[in-house]
Formats: C-alpha cells, sequence, structure tokens
C-alpha cells in the first residue's frame, strides 16, 4: 500500500507540526496514588460551587441511589453491547422495558434505543423524512426558539441530502400558527415543533400544527422528554409521526452534554428506524426471549442500505433510566411532572413581586422554567447572582431563564432572597 501511493513508511502519510509532536516524553511527573488524588482534589475544589437554575435542555432531577447501586453492577457496567442475546437476557429486557416507556408515554407503537441525543435524534428524524415522504420535498420547517446547538447538529445531519432547514416564526413562547401555515407547501418534508419549547412554555396548538404537516403530507415531528410525557397530551393524539427528545432527564444528573436520545416513531416507518431495536420472540423451547432486532446501521448491513451510520450503545444510560421510570412508577412520573409545573408557578409569581422584575414573560401555562424580564441589563444581574452562588440563563438584554428542576426548596428561597438584594 506505501509503494502503490509513493511514500516509504507511515509517518510520510502524516503532516504533525513539530510543536505538537509527541517528542518521547509526557512532561508528566510520577505520583503514588495518595498524590494524585490530593492534586485531582485540589483541581475540583477550584471550580465554583454554584446552585443552578439552569435548564433550557438539561436538567438535573434527583436520582434515586438504587439506580447507582442497580446499574453500577458489572454484569452491566462491562457489558458493550448485546451481540449474544444467550447471555444479555437481563440487559435486554431491560432496554425492551425503555422501548415500551417510550412507547406508552408517546402513543407510537415504535421506540428505539441507541440514539446520542435529542440533536442527533432530530437530525434522524429529518432524514427518515426524506427517505418516507411519496412525494418530493427539501424543506425542513424548525421554530425559530430552536436552540443554537440542535439548530447546527440538523444542519449537519442535512448537508449530505438536498434538504434544507427553514425557521418559521414563534409569538409569546409558541408557534405563531398563521405565519406556519403560509410557509406550508408541498416541498415541506417536515415540521417540527417542541413541546415544552426552549423557553418553558406548553405549546397549546399541537393539533393545529399536525393537521398542517398531514395536509402538506410531511412529518410531523415532535420534541419533548419522558417527563413532561407523563403530563402533556400523547404526541399521537395530536397527530405526531416521530418524537424525539433527550430521555436523560431520568438516571443521569445534568450533564451538559452527554445525553441518551429518545427517538420514536409510527410502525409505518419501522424498516426505516435508525440504530437498533430490542425486540421479544420465543427460543426453542417456547421460553419468551428478547434478542437485536432489524439493526439498520452501516455496521450491521450493507451501506447502501442503511439507514443511519449511528455506531454509538446507548445501552448503560438507557438502562438508567428505565430503572429511574420504575422506581417512579406512573403515578410517580405524573407528579414529578406536576410539581415541574407547580414549582416553576410559585417562583414567577414570587420574583414577579420584586419591584423590577416581570415573570413570566409569556403568558402561558410553563413546565420547569420561565423566562422573567429585568429592567436593569440581564448580564449585571447574573453576575450580581453568581457572585452570591446562583447561576441562571441570560437570554435577552433583559432577560433572564430561571429553572426549578433539581433544586431544593431551601435553595429556591435562597436564589429570591439574593434576587431581591440584587435587583434594588
Amino acid at each position: 500500500m506505501l509503494e502503490a501511493v509513493g511514500v516509504e513508511a507511515v509517518e510520510e502519510l502524516f503532516d504533525i507540526p513539530e510543536a505538537v509532536e509527541f517528542d518521547g516524553e509526557f512532561g508528566i511527573d510520577a505520583r503514588t496514588e495518595r498524590e494524585t488524588r490530593e492534586l485531582v482534589r485540589s483541581l475540583l475544589e477550584r471550580n465554583d460551587d454554584l446552585t443552578e437554575l439552569l435548564g433550557r435542555g438539561h436538567y438535573g432531577y434527583y436520582v434515586p441511589s438504587l439506580v447507582d447501586h442497580l446499574a453500577d453492577r458489572s454484569e452491566f457496567l462491562t457489558s458493550y453491547t448485546q451481540y449474544q442475546p444467550e447471555v444479555s437476557q437481563g440487559f435486554l429486557q431491560a432496554l425492551f422495558e425503555y422501548q415500551s416507556l417510550l412507547v406508552e408515554l408517546t402513543g407510537l407503537e415504535i421506540a428505539n434505543c441507541s440514539m446520542y441525543d435529542a440533536a442527533t435524534a432530530l437530525g434522524e428524524a429529518a432524514t427518515l423524512a426524506d427517505r418516507v415522504r411519496s412525494t418530493g420535498g427539501t424543506r425542513v420547517l424548525v421554530p425559530d426558539l430552536l436552540r443554537e446547538g440542535r439548530r447546527s447538529t440538523l444542519e449537519n445531519y442535512v448537508a449530505g441530502t438536498d434538504l434544507v432547514v427553514e425557521e418559521y416564526p414563534t409569538e409569546d413562547g409558541g408557534v405563531d400558527l398563521a405565519a406556519l401555515e403560509d410557509g406550508v407547501d408541498e416541498d415541506v418534508v417536515m415540521i417540527y415543533a417542541e413541546n415544552p419549547t426552549v423557553r418553558g412554555t406548553i405549546e397549546e396548538r399541537l393539533a393545529e400544527i399536525g393537521d398542517l404537516a398531514d395536509d402538506a403530507g410531511a412529518l410531523f415531528t415532535l420534541g419533548s422528554d419522558p417527563i413532561a410525557l407523563s403530563l402533556l397530551e400523547r404526541p399521537v393524539d395530536v397527530g405526531a409521526d416521530v418524537v424525539v427528545g433527550d430521555a436523560s432527564v431520568l438516571g443521569l444528573p445534568t450533564s451538559y452534554g452527554m445525553g441518551l436520545g429518545l427517538f420514536a416513531c409510527r410502525e409505518d416507518y419501522l424498516r426505516q428506524v435508525p440504530g437498533r431495536l430490542v425486540g421479544a420472540s420465543e427460543d426453542a423451547t417456547d421460553r419468551r426471549a428478547y434478542t437485536l432486532t432489524l439493526q439498520t446501521r452501516e455496521q450491521h448491513i450493507r451501506r447502501e442500505r442503511a439507514t443511519s451510520n449511528i455506531c454509538t450503545n446507548q445501552a448503560w444510560v438507557a438502562l438508567r433510566t428505565a430503572m429511574h421510570a420504575a422506581t417512579l412508577g406512573p403515578s410517580g412520573m405524573v407528579d414529578l411532572a406536576k410539581r415541574g409545573v407547580e414549582r416553576a408557578e410559585g417562583l414567577a409569581e414570587r420574583v414577579d413581586d420584586l419591584v423590577g422584575i416581570k415573570a413570566p414573560v409569556h403568558d402561558r401555562h410553563h413546565l420547569r422554567e420561565f423566562v422573567a424580564r429585568v429592567d436593569q441589563p440581564a448580564r449585571a444581574i447574573a453576575a450580581d447572582l453568581e457572585d452570591r452562588g446562583y447561576a441562571v440563563h441570560v437570554v435577552g438584554d433583559h432577560e433572564l431563564q430561571i429553572c426549578v428542576a433539581g433544586a431544593t426548596d431551601e435553595q429556591i428561597d435562597g436564589f429570591v432572597e439574593a434576587l431581591s438584594e440584587v435587583v434594588r
């Protein structure tokens, strides 16, 4: 191979700048285990110890200790993927239950368990829409509120296709239905909406959005999460064809990057689902058995037939999500979602009572978080709050976004007191 390309050594294939080329020395002093632990501890202690009221897609709920104790068992931690079903029945069953949870919450028939995060699940939904739409179409419509990271990931996904991503306007934290209707034509392949939105508002006209998509022959994709879905309308009941989102609101602490992509769709698209599915069957003795089935990624089948190149294995985080959901039970998940509505409403009322603040900005129901308008520059308010140990999002020159998920009542009381001091 080297002779064919006209070089004598592998090193000639790489152009590595001298400044970063490895010289054989790592420059790291040898340390004992105790010295290493002290060094790591000193580095971690440099982190700010802030009470986070951040949200915007990253939520840190309390994870029961049971989840850690079970998920940390060696048979789960050391199982990369379940290629050999005869030795992986327990893990496969847990993933099947995870998929079943998503099916029950969404009302859609099919759910998988191998998405990276909400952004890549959205990208996969767009390419699925491009494959299954019976007529031509290139336009993918997304709300102008869509967070930048998800928008850029979606654009990366469609870069190798004829699809183009276009925005439709929102009004008062929800879809501007009249404007969306004006922008929908037969060239639209997919319409995407979120419930709740990135600003915490509840979208009230999902069924009408679904009708617009259906009339145009486009797929209606809805973004949500398991906690929200336990309380809100089922996506299937408002005409959703695909549901995407982040399932790591259960089972994982806030990670600001790592997640667990949620992907569910109608059975009509079964053979177009990206990633892989866990299915239930019977073994030679007629006992119920679980196995990986319909693995449509290119690692498993011919490249020209693959629906995606996803090669991740999210089994362990899906396992944690399933464990957390099972620990809560149906009523526990509903209670957790209701608590997110009630606590957000209660905090907004307390914040609105302060001079110089209006909360919430949007005249809508909210889940977990809301936007508040401040008379003073928002960045200055956020900086003063940080000095007092609290972190919030700045989403406009005079707008702060505040999230209650994962915060204790005591922390919220402290936040209100700190906010009252910085807005005087």
